[in-house]
């Protein structure tokens, strides 16, 4: 019985002293048969449509006047880094819609020659509630033209889903540039946003 109260104890320290440097839990995706079946299904549903048109607008109104229109979306404008973040937590769209439009959208980006360099789940505590973020990270196929620089479409991805509680939170979707001298210029972000919401 004292070892399973140590372990019990050890348990509850380790949560209570995670961060997302050091998490808790960290490990793989790794889609079921049946999730995997779903998210075919949900491609076709009106709710998926809703969302591409959705973020469509926004990044126009966004290109238009510097400024979103809805509350629920922020765009990232830098030199190096573009991108987005949509506040799931202003909106009505359930974890299984946000989940899936994460999958959505880096299977767009693997349309666009690139691989998939990690996806994982980290989850750790923050003060008042706990947090998990599944992360899909893509790096661009480096083509190597004699003589030339590589080619870098629109840089390195991240796609992010924040919960907290196992309440979608925030979806962020990133493309950040490299500055190296072996890379051609980064690609426009409006073609990328173009091809993700095909």
């Amino acid at each position: 019985m004292p070892d399973l109260w140590g372990y019990f104890k050890s348990l509850f320290n380790q949560s209570r002293h995670s961060s997302p440097s050091q998490p808790l839990v960290h490990e793989l995706i790794v889609r079921s048969a049946e999730e995997r079946q779903d998210y075919a299904q949900w491609k076709d549903t009106l709710v998926c449509r809703r969302l591409k048109d959705w973020l469509h607008d926004q990044y126009s109104a966004f290109l238009l006047s510097g400024s979103c229109t809805d509350e629920s979306i922020d765009f990232l404008d830098t030199p190096s880094s573009k991108g987005f973040v949509v506040h799931f937590y202003k909106t009505r769209y359930s974890n299984r819609d946000v989940a899936h439009f994460f999958d959505y959208l880096k299977e767009r980006v693997l349309a666009l020659e690139y691989k998939s360099q990690i996806s994982d789940i980290r989850s750790y505590e923050r003060p008042n509630w706990a947090e998990t973020v599944q992360r899909h990270y893509l790096k661009p196929r480096p083509q190597v033209p004699d003589g030339e620089k590589l080619r870098q479409r629109f840089g390195n991805v991240t796609i992010e889903v924040v919960s907290r509680d196992d309440k979608a939170h925030q979806l962020r979707f990133r493309a950040t540039a490299y500055s190296d001298h072996l890379f051609q210029d980064a690609e426009r972000f409006e073609g990328l946003m173009k091809e993700l919401l095909v």
